[in-house]
């Protein structure tokens, strides 16, 4: 069978990682690179950089993977739907509600591949907190909070941390729960000097009643990127800087102290930190997007999760906007 046929369009921060491992990917030849500002990050090298998505689509190619700014999204996902070509797109999927279910829609209706590109859930730390909550492992699930700060990055300027940053949270949180969120209350802080916000708190509850808390900002000069999820047993803390994840069991042993017993709640238990294999988030979400391409079983997430996410992070603007909780 010959190998699959793809393009990429935007060579920048993402679409140079894209590129790498598009070159080293089974089954797939990147035979076409575009990116109306040239090559910064010289990750061509062999191939012509192409000036747009119609050249892209003139040299022939199965799918591609978008990454250029979520501003141009929908234009590029519609004239490669229009062609007929699957599409794996950087998140979020489009920059409001109404442009993410044109680009869902058209992939839909084309009977197309549309894929997202919410990498968190291809971290190795994510995937065995998943597992190991569908196995039960944590008994009923009471509260999911992310914690995702850093240092303000050079590479943005069209977009603040709730469209930036948070979308990782947001999808991780809901394909984690496996559930949906029903309401999303969030604030903002603008501390740095630029148009966009720099800081959000973001709280929400799901459909399955899970709490959900988010914190993100570009504000902080340490860089976290942690996952917590609290339930009957204990809690797992998934860190995805260094796609650790540990478990902190509720305790067995009674205390003694007869007078505090009835307001301590759970106890400390064992810690255990688990040794899990750490392949790169990247090259699993791209294994994923061309599985789903050749027609294959496969755990990539759609443009209608895309779409979900989307609606979450307006629904956190318009809380923070107005000061109320919004139903989703």
């Amino acid at each position: 069978m010959a190998n699959l046929r793809a393009g990429l369009i935007g060579l920048g921060s993402m679409g140079r990682h894209h590129a790498r491992v598009l070159r080293g990917l089974e089954g797939v030849d990147l035979v076409a690179v575009a990116d109306p500002g040239g090559d910064r990050h010289n990750v061509s090298g062999s191939l012509d950089v192409l000036a747009g998505v119609d050249e892209l689509i003139r040299v022939g190619v199965d799918y591609v993977t978008v990454a250029v700014p979520t501003g141009l999204h929908e234009e590029v996902a519609l004239k490669l739907a229009a062609a007929g070509v699957h599409a794996l797109v950087e998140k979020p999927l489009g920059p409001d509600v109404e442009s993410a279910q044109r680009i869902a829609d058209a992939f839909d209706e084309a009977k197309l591949v549309g894929g997202v590109g919410h990498i968190e859930r291809y971290n190795p730390a994510v995937q065995s907190l998943r597992q190991r909550l569908e196995n039960g492992d944590l008994g009923e699930i009471y509260q999911i909070a992310t914690r995702r700060q850093g240092p303000f990055p050079a590479r943005i300027a069209d977009a603040g941390v709730v469209r930036d940053l948070a979308p990782h949270d947001i999808d991780l949180a809901a394909w984690v729960t496996r559930s949906t969120y029903t309401v999303v209350a969030a604030q903002v802080a603008h501390r740095s000097g630029r148009e966009h916000e720099d800081l959000v708190s973001i709280t929400g509850r799901f459909a399955n009643d899970v709490v959900a808390n988010h914190l993100v900002n570009w504000l902080s000069p340490m860089k976290e990127r942690v996952t917590v999820v609290t339930g009957e047993r204990g809690t797992f803390v998934a860190d995805t800087l260094t796609a650790d994840l540990t478990f902190y069991a509720n305790g067995t042993i009674a205390t003694t102290w007869d007078a505090i017993a009835g307001f301590r709640g759970v106890s400390e238990g064992d810690v255990v930190r688990f040794a899990i294999a750490k392949p790169e988030p990247l090259q699993r979400e791209h294994e994923a997007f061309r599985d789903a391409v050749l027609g294959k079983t496969s755990d990539f997430v759609t443009m209608r999760e895309g779409l979900d996410t989307v609606r979450v992070v307006v629904a956190a603007l318009d809380s923070a906007r107005t000061g109320e909780m919004v139903s989703l």
